[in-house]
């Protein structure tokens, strides 16, 4: 991944290209218009500018394939979860952590394996430190 600004906050359609962009790991227009969900009535046209606009922020590269253009993310999903974790953190939580997880306990129902898997990793966490 070249190096981007990962503070760049995505749109909510940005968002859902750049999702399909991900799993697929690079792809021209039709092939994210493939991907869309069943219903999901995008425009060819609005999905190229919307590639193009992802490509001006420096979130995708792209490659000449003939006459057309391959996509490809600069930014990482990692990277991006990072930020936006940090920014939620920092934003809405005031910097503590400890209230995001709080919150999550509080209002996801989460299952006793969820719990267990969290108890892990916070586990795993400890003995790195």
């Amino acid at each position: 991944m070249k190096n981007v600004d990962v503070d760049k906050k995505l749109t909510e359609v940005e968002f859902e290209l750049m999702s399909i962009l991900w799993k697929i790991q690079e792809g021209t227009v039709k092939d994210v218009m493939v991907h869309l969900p069943a219903g999901r009535n995008l425009a060819y046209t609005s999905v190229s500018t919307i590639l193009r606009i992802l490509e001006q922020k420096n979130i995708l590269s792209t490659k000449k394939v003939g006459r057309g253009h391959v996509y490809i993310p600069s930014l990482s999903k990692s990277d991006f979860e990072l930020s936006t974790v940090n920014d939620i953190v920092n934003r809405v939580f005031h910097g503590a952590p400890s209230a995001l997880v709080k919150q999550l306990l509080d209002t996801k129902n989460l299952t006793s394996s969820e719990l267990t898997e969290l108890k892990s990793l916070i586990a795993e966490y400890e003995r790195q430190q």
